[in-house]
């Protein structure tokens, strides 16, 4: 498949996706074809069905595994083959609709509480207090700290967009003393080889640690904190369209499903039955 690869390869960079999109997608396809032990240029449609069927019966993957084989298999035969058949048949599975976990104020304290590492408690707090992605405060430089201008600017988020959004001076006070211990020169969190950033999964093991610490019983991730961001930014009152510019989200539908978990937007919401005042009298 190396010919294919390639190609493949080159079909996403002219289309500027991101290195995470084109290893997901390489590997997508690579695992289709090796599943079949055929190369993916001579399977067609009814084999992706096939393909589909066997990942939801026997592997069991999740729905959103499942979608990533799709998209994947979806760019290989039009973008990179052009395959005259009829792209559309290939059918996304439907995503169950969660709420996202979001902590309260007072977990949120908690958590920052439990965190003596000013390098882990400043990658906490600028997710928080930016609502930036794991993959965005991983891929922070030092930089993209403007304390003149009080904001930090987030290069190259999803969807190959930069943002600012602000600088808490009390962040900027935990940045500086990481700083003055730890003497990062290039990336903001480096990682343990030097000269490279932090690791995804390291940020994720460590935010698990001082949930349990804190003694949180929700699953606490990274992305909690920025849902987290989110909802208290609606309990306080920003507007969701300002809301959205600080998430980098493209569309304002995906950035409404936090009305949900607001529980002031929610407790304001009267319910109809108080307005039934004969009712209300007579009982």
């Amino acid at each position: 498949m190396t010919v294919l690869r390639e190609r493949m390869r080159e079909s996403i960079r002219v289309r500027n996706l991101s290195p995470r999109t084109e290893k997901t997608y390489i590997g997508e396809v690579a695992k289709f074809a090796q599943h079949f032990r055929k190369s993916p240029d001579l399977l067609g449609p009814e084999d992706i069905h096939r393909y589909q069927v066997h990942l939801v019966d026997e592997q069991k993957v999740s729905w959103t595994a499942f979608n990533q084989a799709v998209c994947a298999l979806k760019f290989f035969y039009g973008k990179t083959l052009g395959r005259d058949w009829d792209i559309r048949h290939i059918p996304f599975a439907k995503l169950p609709r969660k709420l996202p976990v979001v902590l309260s104020r007072g977990e949120v304290g908690q958590l920052f509480e439990r965190v003596t590492n000013f390098k882990h408690l400043g990658i906490m707090m600028v997710a928080y207090s930016g609502g930036l992605r794991l993959a965005e405060v991983a891929g922070l430089r030092i930089q993209d700290i403007d304390s003149k201008r009080m904001v930090i600017h987030v290069r190259q988020g999803k969807g190959q967009k930069d943002r600012f959004v602000p600088l808490s001076p009390v962040v900027l006070e935990v940045l500086r003393e990481h700083w003055r211990i730890n003497r990062p020169r290039n990336w903001l969190f480096c990682g343990q080889r030097d000269g490279e950033p932090i690791t995804h999964s390291a940020i994720q093991r460590f935010v698990k640690r001082a949930g349990k610490a804190a003694g949180i019983k929700k699953r606490v991730t990274l992305h909690c904190l920025r849902h987290s961001f989110a909802t208290h930014h609606l309990e306080t009152g920003t507007d969701l369209r300002t809301l959205q510019l600080l998430m980098g989200h493209s569309s304002l539908q995906t950035t409404s499903r936090y009305l949900h978990v607001s529980k002031e937007k929610i407790a304001a919401a009267k319910s109809p039955i108080d307005q039934l005042e004969d009712f209300a009298t007579s009982a």
